[in-house]
């Protein structure tokens, strides 16, 4: 089956389309354009900001004049992930898409329904003459996924509505009305290069076949973080051989859990043997904790060519230190609401390049203090190793209102329709509302979507049905917009 024959139709043609459309975190323009040529093709009002985000608004249909302006908002962006040997040029090549059962996935890259899924609904209901609905204005954002740019430079003035649903989130039957905020913090160490000692053995060894993951959704999996993994057996070389380092490196995006991680290391010839056996037993102890979780995780280590230079052995060694050190996964639990992470952090990515070695961690928290506070247990890691720690980004959370009106408009829909009851939940992931509200404080808002699993991977997949039932509900809840006061 095509994607174009699922139902709802109308909302995967304009997946389908969207999905042939490039769109990396930053590099927005094509897809900018392709909204841009739909308001034209269609007749339908549209503005743009400074930083390319654009609303389109659509009258109310015949008896819904009266009802408060609604606004529908998603991010244009995607996180762009490929597995290892797939070839794929996110800048210039459309995503290319699997029905597999029950499931729509990528053929080996991310599918980039986080939230494109969100923007062919809204183009839908833009484009369609028989849904019913007050008046609305559809928000599409930029830079969602690598810095939320977008909602960031949203100025007064430049939206109307009194209500926002956001449509970025991921498990159908859930009504979000809360969200954690973020910081991101940057580690960067200075190792003094040296020519590299001659007689020594080069290895590569690896860490790959990981799921990966959101830091936000789930980050409670117990999923295996790859550079936390490298890690370990760097440290284990560190204390039991005497060895060099070259080359280091792993993950990629502030907001995904590692899958791959590898380094280039150099030891004695007499060592090499002791240099594998300390991989082969990680690898055992690895794979008896993450079976349950991560099963296909795996360690490999091949002899490699001599590089010219490699790390001075103080930087290493507080290097690895640091690394080792680094907290990864969940920090705290809420105590208000049940199975809520409250708190938590991401060793992200290690990026070597132009001299330097970056550190990039990601802390996330729906309270303010401790948010701040994890970053700077994060911060205090590194500086005790000596390195440079600077802050990245900051955003704030969402803070629940359970007495919402939208809230009830969509709880009370989705109890009409299905004759049960949605779950009312707040969500780990950062979601562009806390933002929205710091410029619309008087903003009532919701967020809920269909089911998708394994966002920001190449394993990413939307559960087919759900949309339906997700399309179905949203076209209600347009329905129960209450009247203006």
């Amino acid at each position: 089956m095509e994607i174009t024959e699922l139902n709802p139709k109308i909302v995967w043609k304009y997946f389908h389309e969207i999905t042939q459309v490039p769109r990396p975190s930053k590099k927005e323009g094509k897809i900018i354009a392709y909204l841009e040529k739909f308001a034209k093709e269609h007749g339908i009002e549209y503005k743009k900001d400074h930083v390319g985000n654009i609303v389109m608004s659509k009258p109310a249909t015949p008896g819904y004049e009266d009802r408060v302006k609604l606004i529908l908002q998603s991010h244009v962006d995607m996180v762009c992930e490929k597995n290892a040997g797939t070839e794929h040029d996110f800048d210039n090549d459309p995503i290319r898409t699997i029905v597999d059962g029950e499931w729509l996935h990528a053929d080996g890259t991310t599918l980039g329904a986080d939230n494109g899924i969100g923007c062919a609904a809204q183009l839908a209901i833009l484009a369609s003459d028989d849904i019913e609905h007050g008046p609305i204005e559809a928000l599409f954002t930029i830079d969602e996924e690598t810095g939320m740019t977008g909602a960031f430079e949203l100025r007064p003035g430049f939206l109307t509505g009194k209500i926002l649903i956001n449509l970025d989130s991921e498990d159908e039957g859930e009504l979000f009305i809360g969200c954690a905020g973020g910081k991101g913090i940057v580690a960067t160490f200075t190792p003094e290069y040296q020519q590299a000692p001659q007689g020594l053995t080069w290895l590569r060894a690896s860490v790959s076949g990981l799921k990966g993951g959101h830091s936000g959704g789930e980050i409670h999996c117990g999923l295996g973080n790859a550079n936390k993994l490298l890690t370990r057996y760097l440290y284990a070389l560190e204390k039991n051989v005497d060895w060099k380092l070259s080359e280091i490196a792993g993950g990629n995006l502030h907001n995904a859990i590692p899958r791959e991680a590898h380094a280039l290391i150099g030891v004695r010839p007499e060592d090499k043997a002791k240099a594998i056996e300390l991989l082969k037993s990680l690898e055992e102890a690895v794979r008896n904790e993450l079976k349950a979780v991560d099963p296909n995780v795996r360690f490999a280590i091949e002899e490699a060519s001599a590089p010219s230079q490699v790390i001075d052995d103080k930087t290493k060694a507080a290097l690895v230190r640091a690394l080792y050190a680094c907290p990864h996964g969940v920090l705290g639990m809420s105590h208000e609401i049940e199975d809520l992470v409250e708190t938590s952090n991401n060793l992200a990515s290690i990026k070597q390049r132009d001299g330097v070695i970056l550190v990039e961690t990601s802390q996330r928290s729906s309270t303010t203090s401790l948010r701040d506070s994890a970053a700077e247990m994060v911060a205090s890691v590194f500086e005790l190793a000596g390195a440079k720690v600077e802050l990245t980004d900051s955003y704030p959370g969402w803070k629940p209102n359970p007495d919402s009106a939208i809230l009830k408009a969509s709880a009370d829909a989705y109890r009409k329709l299905f004759g049960k009851e949605a779950a009312v939940k707040a969500i780990h992931a950062g979601l562009e509302c806390g933002l929205i509200l710091d410029v619309y404080p008087d903003l009532d808002m919701v967020s809920f979507g269909p089911t998708l699993r394994d966002v920001h991977s190449p394993a990413e997949r939307i559960e087919i049905k759900t949309v339906d039932l997700w399309w179905r509900h949203l076209l209600q809840v347009l329905k129960e917009i209450p009247a203006a006061k």
